[in-house]
């Protein structure tokens, strides 16, 4: 896995080839996260990539207080609440989103996850709340810490750590009830 940062310094420094480095190795990622926040998979192929236009015209500083991917992350996020709130005409504190599972989010997902006990858990995680889903995502499949998720969410690193262990009792007792056994 190529470091974002590097890949960033170079681009800034005129290797433009470094930026397709940058949208090989996070657009992905970072559009599933989009889609856990607007619930359209349109809005974030768009959102994802006015993202990457942003850094490719703007160039904004990278100050490397948090990891490249947290950063990047931030800013699609940032995208995300304005996309929402002009879409919606408002944002609540918890973004509190409509149910986001269905068939545009299920064909995302087959792209990304060839895993069919991953898709399974996708599937229960899509009754947990939007934070809840947003949390897991960014700990489990994006391998994020809590540090770095905390600057996502905005949130203190301690609401995080409790907000996991909510997310991970609630998913732990939907895929108990459908079936699933429990592995630490």
């Amino acid at each position: 896995m190529k470091d974002g940062a590097d890949s960033y310094r170079r681009f800034l420094n005129g290797d433009n080839c470094a930026i397709t480095e940058i949208v090989e190795e996070y657009r992905a990622g970072l559009e599933y996260f989009l889609l856990s926040i607007t619930g359209n998979e349109d809005a974030a192929e768009e959102l994802t990539q006015d993202t990457f236009v942003y850094l490719f015209v703007k160039k904004p500083k990278y100050k490397n207080v948090a990891s490249f991917k947290t950063w990047l992350y931030t800013i699609g996020k940032h995208k995300a609440y304005k996309y929402m709130k002009k879409h919606s005409g408002y944002v609540s504190l918890e973004m509190n989103y409509h149910a986001i599972f269905n068939e545009d989010m299920r064909t995302l997902e087959e792209k990304y996850f060839t895993d069919t006990e991953k898709l399974n858990v996708l599937d229960v995680m899509s009754r947990l709340k939007s934070q809840y889903r947003e949390i897991l995502w960014l700990t489990y499949f994006e391998e994020l810490s809590n540090k770095e998720c905390a600057e996502i969410m905005n949130k203190s690193v301690h609401n995080i750590e409790v907000l996991v262990s909510r997310a991970r009792q609630t998913l732990k007792k939907l895929l108990l009830e459908e079936g699933y056994t429990y592995e630490n």
